[in-house]
């Protein structure tokens, strides 16, 4: 059993820093659109982190890791259940909890706070990505 666990551990592990550093990539690359799809200013952004301490600037970065292992595990176990590993599988499983739950999820509240759909897009983008990555990576690695 101890070997099991230790199986699903790794490729768990290596999805989630793998869909990090994604992130960090897309919004590197995507960072000024995305604040500007805020209604912010690069300037203003500076301004309102320049007031907080080095543990408030990086919990947003560590929640985003915590996020994406859980989201990790969570579809592991589906793939687990479903039975189906391979690159395209994982992909597919990934691309479809996105579309499913996240996709919705991220369009409703964005609605509701009025926010605009250039933000909806970004931000679902990258949660497309992150879910197609590891997917792709769990379905790749098998069981």
């Amino acid at each position: 059993m101890a070997q099991l666990q230790n199986l699903t551990v790794l490729p768990v592990l290596v999805a989630t820093i793998a869909a990090w550093l994604f992130g960090a990539v897309y919004y590197g690359l995507l960072g000024r659109k995305w604040i500007e799809a805020q209604g912010k200013t690069v300037e203003q952004c500076q301004a309102e982190n320049s007031t907080k301490s080095t543990a408030a600037k990086a919990t947003p970065f560590i929640l985003s890791f915590v996020a994406e292992l859980a989201m990790a595990a969570a579809l592991s176990g589906i793939m687990f259940h479903i039975g189906i590993f391979s690159l395209q599988a994982g992909v597919f499983s990934g691309v479809m909890c996105w579309f499913g739950f996240v996709l919705t999820t991220v369009a409703v509240n964005n609605a509701y706070a009025f926010r605009r759909l250039t933000l909806t897009a970004i931000d679902a983008g990258h949660w497309l990505g992150v879910l197609a990555i590891i997917g792709g990576i769990l379905g790749w690695w098998g069981r």
